[in-house]
């Protein structure tokens, strides 16, 4: 019972990380705080020289590469590093107690079992003098 509800906190707490993860991804998809990492200096060079020759061949210029942005966890909203850390803590806590509730489960048969071959032994042999 135990295993079982140490896996039932995991789960729980796993699937509330990745809602969480979800959140996360859908408040900053259109952050543009670290815009100079995205399109510095070298990148926009390197466009331009693509659209030239481009144009000088006749084609069309490329789209430009946009990658996505970055946002450090300790700029994130206070919420949100909440959420995901509280989340994470219950994930290790329910691990926990699902691995220690397996083991006190296989101790606990182990047990039984010895009492079981004890009793299918039989009463004890006496040794007369």
């Amino acid at each position: 019972m135990r295993a079982l509800c140490g896996a039932i906190i995991t789960a729980a707490a796993l699937i509330g990380m990745g809602l969480t993860a979800l959140g996360i991804g859908t408040r900053y998809q259109m952050e543009k705080a670290y815009i100079d990492d995205l399109y510095g200096e070298e990148a926009q060079q390197k466009q331009k020289e693509a659209a030239e020759k481009a144009a000088k061949d006749g084609k069309d210029p490329p789209n430009p590469v946009i990658k996505p942005g970055r946002v450090k966890f300790g700029d994130m909203e206070r919420p949100l590093i909440f959420i995901l850390v509280f989340l994470t803590s219950m994930a290790l806590v329910g691990l926990g107690i699902a691995f220690l509730g397996l083991m006190y489960h296989h101790v606990r048969r182990d047990r039984e079992h010895a009492l079981e071959r004890e009793r299918a032994a039989g009463p004890p042999q006496r040794t007369t003098v």
